[in-house]
């Protein structure tokens, strides 16, 4: 139904853009007015996409070829070798995972090339991140090749950006005979400059990372505890009297919170163990007690409480005097305020008769506290994995309240997205295809290498074209499977 309903309002946003951009340009009152206006933005519509292109960058790019330009040539040729490795690479990744998906006759569940569609397997919320990283890997990715072009006295004519469907990109015009006249090695460095920075995006959000915790310790601490960065609106942890944004959570009943990495092995190891039970004074379990009538659930536990309250829980627990387990509806609040146990035995008391009280739940359900710091534990009552996925948290506790909790969380996820973004279009670019940056790479280097040794220029030709076509089919196949793994 969502999907059925996003699909819908995909085609009806697309549908009006476009008929409204053929209704201005048609009308008489508007026609001329909205052409020059296009014609001085350099914007354009057509079949879901707009498009912008301008020349003031030009000046930018031109400083930028210019500046340092023996630099420059060891840095286009550093980018001719990553481009050319990574070529022979990503068509080896390719034809492998082709090979061992038609070995195994189902396609592997480690995909190389994985579509990335907002609302289908990407979560709306990461939709920002996603495509504010399509657009700067984009960008960055062109400003390769303008650069790379004016160092090597081809002339660039503009740059653009555009919205394709749901995804935005960028785009540079270069001046196409300056382009063919010059030689092999000038040309890689042109068409491996987008792909180099591509690498470089990824060895910098790399660095990034690395360096973040030294970079934040000024203003955040990290090792006492993690901080909620966002909850879950309407899910079991969230309202008036649940966890919050800045909350400073220390525990999940007795498993200490320091870390990312501890919240996820306190919440795994509460999956495998009962919840704990908490020494209390049999009299005051029986002056508390408010059980009418005892039932088994179809879950197999017994429940006392008969939802009469929202208060008060289910309680088991064995008495001196008989071995027979016994249920008790008591104040689930007060009641784990008070010293956990496992066994009846870690209750001993010789002046008072204890009872270890355990919460009578099902094998899925748990009863945990989740202690905050300078605030009320929270009684969490469900599957642990519910607390898990409502939650948002990091491993950066601001030291003043006035400092964004999300600040280290946003630059994190950013950089995650960089790195595997950036370094899938660098795989994707140079493989040997149509339309991508590894069909001009092929024919450069073809011409680079081969002249000499295969002076025939047909044939050069046939083995350019053979090579195209396989890597064409290669990637057309290794498309269709991550579709068929994704839609299957």
């Amino acid at each position: 139904m969502v999907h059925s309903v996003g699909i819908g309002l995909f085609f009806g946003v697309w549908a009006s853009v476009y008929l409204l951009d053929a209704f201005l340009k048609t009308h008489e009152w508007t026609a001329r007015l909205y052409q020059t206006l296009l014609n001085r933005t350099g914007a354009s519509v057509s079949v879901a996409k707009i498009q912008w292109y301008t020349t003031c960058f030009n000046r930018f790019f031109m400083r930028m070829g210019q500046w340092r330009p023996r630099f420059l040539q060891i840095w286009f040729n550093c980018g001719v070798v990553f481009g050319l490795v990574a070529m022979v690479l990503s068509v080896w990744l390719l034809t492998l995972l082709v090979y061992n998906t038609l070995k195994r006759d189902k396609p592997v569940e480690q995909q190389v090339l994985t579509p990335v569609m907002p609302g289908v397997n990407l979560p709306m919320s990461q939709t920002t991140y996603y495509l504010l990283t399509l657009l700067v890997c984009g960008i960055l990715h062109e400003m390769g090749h303008a650069v790379a072009a004016v160092r090597e006295q081809v002339r660039v004519n503009g740059f653009g950006l555009f919205f394709l469907a749901i995804y935005p990109g960028a785009f540079v015009d270069l001046f196409t005979e300056h382009l063919q006249v010059i030689s092999p090695i000038r040309q890689l460095r042109i068409y491996c400059a987008g792909v180099w920075h591509n690498f470089i995006i990824v060895i910098l959000a790399l660095l990034v990372l690395l360096v973040l915790p030294w970079v934040l310790m000024i203003a955040y601490s990290t090792g006492q505890s993690v901080v909620i960065t966002a909850v879950t609106q309407n899910s079991a942890v969230s309202g008036p009297r649940g966890l919050t944004v800045g909350d400073q959570v220390t525990f999940i009943s007795d498993c200490k919170v320091t870390s990312l990495l501890d919240w996820s092995a306190c919440v795994s190891a509460s999956l495998k163990e009962r919840s704990l039970g908490h020494c209390m004074p049999l009299d005051l379990v029986k002056s508390q007690d408010i059980s009418f009538h005892n039932f088994k659930t179809v879950n197999g536990n017994v429940e006392c409480c008969n939802n009469r309250t929202n208060t008060h829980l289910c309680f088991s627990y064995y008495s001196r005097k008989s071995l027979k387990l016994k249920y008790s509806c008591l104040p689930a609040r007060t009641t784990t305020d008070r010293h956990t146990c496992k066994l009846h035995s870690d209750c001993y008391n010789p002046k008072t008769e204890m009872s270890c009280v355990v919460p009578s739940l099902d094998n899925t359900t748990k009863l945990l506290r989740v202690y905050r710091k300078n605030r009320t534990p929270l009684l969490f009552l469900g599957h642990p994995l519910d607390l898990h996925y409502s939650l948002s948290l990091s491993n950066y506790v601001p030291r003043q309240s006035i400092i964004s909790v999300k600040l280290p969380y946003v630059i994190e996820t950013f950089c995650k997205y960089l790195i595997s973004l950036s370094g899938a279009l660098a795989i994707l670019n140079v493989v040997p295809c149509y339309a991508l940056d590894g069909q001009w790479i092929l024919l450069a280097f073809i011409e680079y290498s081969l002249k000499d040794k295969v002076t025939d220029s047909e044939t050069r030709g046939l083995i350019y074209t053979l090579i195209l076509l396989f890597g064409t089919m290669l990637l057309t196949t290794n498309l269709f499977i991550a579709m068929w793994t994704l839609f299957r």
